[in-house]
């Protein structure tokens, strides 16, 4: 067998850090742990073999290391501990939902439904799923429940209407309409306070760190400027970014209403489909909503997982979706090895004290410099140290103490206007990377973005959204304060 080189390229990167000095405060076993962790992304990067292998592999490599955990049973446990994460099973539960839409048909009568109305162009398309999106994120907590259970399951149906399948026909439209429906959802996580689970989370952490409060008015006002911007030029962007094939498609248009006649009246399946999203749905909305109560639910809070695992139940005893159907889901599971190997790696550089050296490193020669470039240089590293992260929950409650302890410890910080920087970057960060927040597996295994791809157009849009975070959030947080 030929080993390509790309396929040695991970050893490499491993075996320069390896070899490397290890830097003042770190032990050897850190030092050690990260060069695992930065061949394991350089695998994904370079496309060495499927992208869970690659963290499999990785995830074996730190657990018979003992990086993490000496002990060889807790090493054991701390490599499967991923494979009990709810956002992992959240993500499979997405594809499920993707088999119940496809199965059914609702997925194409409602794809064929936005086509017959805004495909005659394809940035119409970008926007539809744009306005979808920005609809359903204020009362959706969970941007994975939202962006993977009912955006994506629907949106997939849409490229294969333009004959545009994952391979080399993804170009011709499924590219564009895939990065836009990703790309749109970091926008509307970090517009609305309830749009983005860890939103909360960190403001609880500000709250206690600094004592700022802020409501979810507030929370909007101080980033709508940027926001509502972005919600205008993503769509845009998008197009200018991914360039698909077919600009506009006239005939589509009748094609599609040709189709939905064709199709008929909805069908049983359909119906049930569709009743159980709107479930879906009003539970992601109202179970995860402290001030409503559900008495017949034992409590006032059900979690967005488990509102996943009910539907998948009722979907499989209704017979929409059948278990032998799951099992051969082939993107789920690639996913659930790929996320649950990366989510554990990520979270070991945290549990072995690394992203905390790296803060406190970077942090340190602040000081020294301008209160005003020192707000900038904290955000900078709380947006962009998100690429060693895989969920923003856990670099949230790593990496924002941190960040916020510095910035208050340097005379003349805005420590309010930093700390709001931060909390905004949450939902933003989630475009670098496809592990940086639970919607990003889904788009990256659904075959339309290439891998490569997806990298470069989350450095592209990642850039452009902290640019954004500056030039405009940063001088108005001042103005408002």
């Amino acid at each position: 067998m030929k080993i390509r080189w790309n396929t040695l390229a991970p050893l490499g990167v491993w075996l320069v850090f390896f070899l490397l000095p290890v830097p003042a405060g770190l032990t050897p076993h850190q030092w050690h742990y990260f060069a695992v962790f930065a061949a394991v992304i350089a695998g994904l990067v370079l496309e060495s073999m499927p992208v869970g292998a690659v963290g499999l592999i990785g995830l074996t490599v730190a657990g018979v290391a003992g990086y993490v955990e000496a002990d060889p049973n807790k090493s054991l446990r701390w490599a499967l501990s991923g494979f009990s994460e709810s956002t992992v099973w959240l993500i499979v539960g997405a594809f499920v939902f993707a088999i119940g839409y496809r199965k059914s048909g609702l997925g194409r009568r409602i794809a064929l439904l936005l086509v017959r109305g805004l495909g005659r162009r394809t940035l119409g398309l970008g926007y539809a799923i744009t306005l979808a999106d920005l609809l359903l994120a204020p009362a959706t907590p969970s941007n994975t429940a939202r962006a993977g259970g009912t955006i994506f399951p629907i949106i997939s149906n849409i490229p294969k209407i333009y004959g545009s399948e994952p391979g080399p026909t993804a170009g011709r439209i499924g590219t564009y309409v895939m990065w836009t429906g990703f790309a749109t959802t970091a926008v509307s996580s970090s517009l609305f306070l309830t749009a983005l689970a860890p939103n909360a989370a960190a403001l609880s952490i500000a709250r206690k760190t600094v004592g700022l409060e802020v409501s979810w008015s507030q929370w909007f006002i101080g980033f709508a400027p940027l926001g509502l911007l972005l919600v205008l030029l993503v769509p845009l962007l998008s197009y200018l970014v991914c360039r698909p094939e077919i600009k506009e498609s006239p005939e589509i248009t009748a094609w599609a209403a040709g189709e939905l006649r064709e199709m008929g009246p909805p069908s049983r399946n359909e119906w049930v489909m569709l009743a159980l999203v709107l479930l879906a749905m009003f539970l992601w909305i109202t179970g995860s909503n402290p001030n409503i109560t559900l008495p017949w639910l034992g409590s006032n809070y059900i979690n967005p997982t488990m509102v996943v695992l009910v539907v998948i139940s009722l979907l499989l005893v209704t017979g929409v979706v059948e278990f032998k159907e799951i099992i051969a889901e082939k993107a789920a599971w690639e996913v659930f090895f790929y996320f649950t190997s990366l989510l554990t790696l990520a979270s070991g550089l945290n549990d072995i004290g690394f992203i905390k050296w790296v803060a406190t490193e970077f942090a340190r020669p602040l000081a020294s410099v301008s209160p005003l470039l020192a707000t900038v240089l904290l955000a900078t590293l709380f947006f962009w140290i998100h690429y060693f992260f895989s969920s923003i929950t856990s670099h949230t409650a790593a990496v924002l103490p941190v960040v916020l302890a510095v910035g208050t410890g340097i005379s003349g910080v805005p420590v309010p206007v930093l700390t709001m920087l931060c909390l905004y970057s949450l939902g933003l960060m989630g475009v670098i990377s496809p592990y940086a927040t639970g919607p990003a597996p889904m788009y990256f295994g659904s075959g339309y973005i290439g891998k490569a791809d997806f990298w470069k157009f989350g450095l592209i849009f990642g850039v452009l959204y902290f640019a954004g975070l500056i030039a405009i959030v940063l001088p108005w947080l001042q103005l408002i304060r």
